[in-house]
């Protein structure tokens, strides 16, 4: 759980510290500031973030080469979390130290008129990453047990039917190659104050400040609740949850992309093997003009 925090070092599987158990869930018991698995200071981490990019870089080319040969695995990594959690950020600085040419982000913002007359996975479907590509969602189809129940923009009865819904979803993905990582980036509500103010603060940073983010921040313990409710009914083997303290930014941002990076070595991805015969190939060539 976060509220552990590992010795020595970067040690043992990040992706097993920061699972969230099966059963009931309470946020308060997740320390935001958390740095789980990792020894050292915000200049240690970033460093860290560095270091990562070549491994991470290659597995992402090795998983793109197999999906370019006919393979069907793909990654999705979901992204959730309140306002300034840091989704953009872990974007930016995780999704940064790869090819461009091998990821599909997505970024859902509120659902159109026809969007919702076909259903809320719909979207999300047609969003989905196709072989050998690692699509990262920033929200996704938890926004309609998110938002929808607080906000009630639909009936109890529909957003409590939707927990099963989502399950059968992410366990049909499972079951037809795509690798679902689900980060819930925790973040406490001190923290988005400081973020909020920074945001007024700076010239540079209106574009990114909603005047709705306020609106929002007053209802903190609903979304705290929805959040604890689908971080227990949506936690299978399939698709499990992990919470991420993302109190302090360079963690947050190492701690993704080392689950993102657990991920790929446990899916080993090979680079194919050649469909042409390599050294009649390298005759032809020596020969060519």
């Amino acid at each position: 759980m976060a509220k552990k925090k590992a010795a020595g070092g970067s040690s043992g599987r990040l992706l097993e510290a920061l699972r969230v158990p099966f059963g009931a869930v309470d946020l308060s018991t997740f320390d935001p500031r958390a740095t789980t698995g990792f020894e050292g200071d915000k200049e240690a981490g970033k460093v860290a973030l560095a270091g990562l990019g070549d491994e991470v870089s290659d597995w992402q080319e090795r998983l793109f080469a197999e999906g370019r040969s006919g393979g069907t695995r793909s990654v999705l990594l979901v992204l959730q979390g309140m306002d300034t959690s840091g989704k953009g950020g872990v974007i930016r600085h995780g999704a940064g130290l790869m090819d461009p040419q091998g990821l599909r982000i997505t970024s859902f913002k509120a659902p159109t008129a026809a969007e919702k007359r076909r259903g809320f996975l719909w979207r999300i479907k047609q969003a989905l990453p196709g072989g050998g590509i690692i699509g990262i969602f920033d929200r996704s189809h938890y926004e309609d047990v998110l938002i929808a129940r607080v906000r009630e923009l639909v009936a109890p009865p529909v957003w409590n039917r939707r927990y099963g819904m989502i399950n059968d979803f992410e366990q049909e993905l499972a079951e037809n190659g795509v690798h679902v990582l689900k980060c819930f980036l925790h973040v406490s509500a001190q923290e988005q104050k400081v973020r909020l103010a920074a945001r007024l603060d700076d010239p540079t940073k209106h574009w990114k400040y909603n005047p709705a983010d306020i609106d929002e921040r007053e209802l903190w313990p609903a979304y705290a609740e929805a959040y604890e409710a689908v971080l227990e009914r949506c936690n299978t083997d399939a698709a499990p949850w992990h919470v991420i303290p993302s109190d302090r930014k360079w963690y947050r941002n190492w701690a993704v992309t080392t689950l993102l990076l657990e991920t790929l070595r446990e899916l080993d991805p090979q680079w194919p093997k050649a469909d042409f015969e390599v050294e009649a190939e390298k005759a032809r060539l020596a020969a060519a003009l």
